[in-house]
């Protein structure tokens, strides 16, 4: 529990996470409000949600800056001073990181609906299926878990720059070019994480035929996730800091 307090401490010392945080609010109900207050039909519970990919965006930022911002002022050598274990230090950051995501995903998602709510009175928006809650609640779990990777990402690289531009140029830019690949680009556009957990999200919705079900693409994308994160770890150990 001490470890957690201490990166906690850390997170918010700084006013990047706050920033970050209120921009991620932001963009993610400001594009809801948008959507419903210039959409001429009702909208349905998916559509509330159109915006999470921009709030996204700057989770990842602040889950890379967590640690990259410790690279860059040195204090990752008096972390590790501190507890020598690393493993227990990478596994606080990224378990505070990851439920700081959490709130925040939550948070927008729950705020989007209620926006969309009030600005597009004739829409029924109630949450009466999995699947409604599925697309909504999920939208926290998937900010959490795509925490867990940019933590593990800004672990590899160490530099601000450069685990930013990753996180931001794959699932904006990379995966969208991979579906161009002669012969196998359709298939291989399948496997794409943030494509992946695109599906869980939009589920029936979604306009990408993939091999798996919602829940698989949220099982995969959390494997994608996690074996990043080991390999980081196992860098971290191996290397000086």
């Amino acid at each position: 529990m001490t470890l957690l307090a201490v990166e906690r401490i850390k997170l918010f010392s700084t006013r990047s996470p706050w920033w970050c945080a209120f921009l991620a609010l932001a963009l993610t109900i400001g594009f809801a409000a948008m959507f419903a207050h210039y959409s001429d039909q009702p909208m349905s519970v998916s559509q509330t949600q159109v915006g999470y990919r921009f709030g996204l965006m700057v989770v990842l930022v602040l889950a890379a800056l967590s640690i990259t911002t410790e690279y860059r002022f040195g204090t990752i050598r008096a972390t590790f001073q501190a507890v020598p274990n690393r493993t227990a230090a990478l596994l606080a950051k990224t378990v505070v990181v990851a439920v700081v995501a959490l709130v925040i995903g939550e948070a927008a998602a729950f705020g989007s609906l209620g926006v969309a709510g009030v600005l597009s009175p004739d829409s029924d928006l109630a949450l009466r299926t999995l699947d409604d809650w599925r697309q909504v609640a999920g939208v926290g779990v998937v900010f959490a878990i795509s925490a867990v990777l940019a933590v593990a990402v800004g672990a590899l690289l160490r530099q601000t720059a450069g685990a930013v531009a990753l996180l931001l140029l794959w699932p904006l830019l990379v995966e969208s070019l991979v579906g161009l690949v002669p012969g196998i680009g359709d298939e291989l556009r399948e496997w794409m994480p943030f494509i992946a957990v695109g599906h869980f999200l939009a589920g029936s919705a979604g306009d990408t035929a993939v091999p798996y079900g919602p829940w698989g693409g949220l099982a995969y994308f959390a494997a994608v996730a996690v074996g990043l994160w080991v390999v980081a770890l196992v860098v971290l150990r191996r290397r000086d800091a």
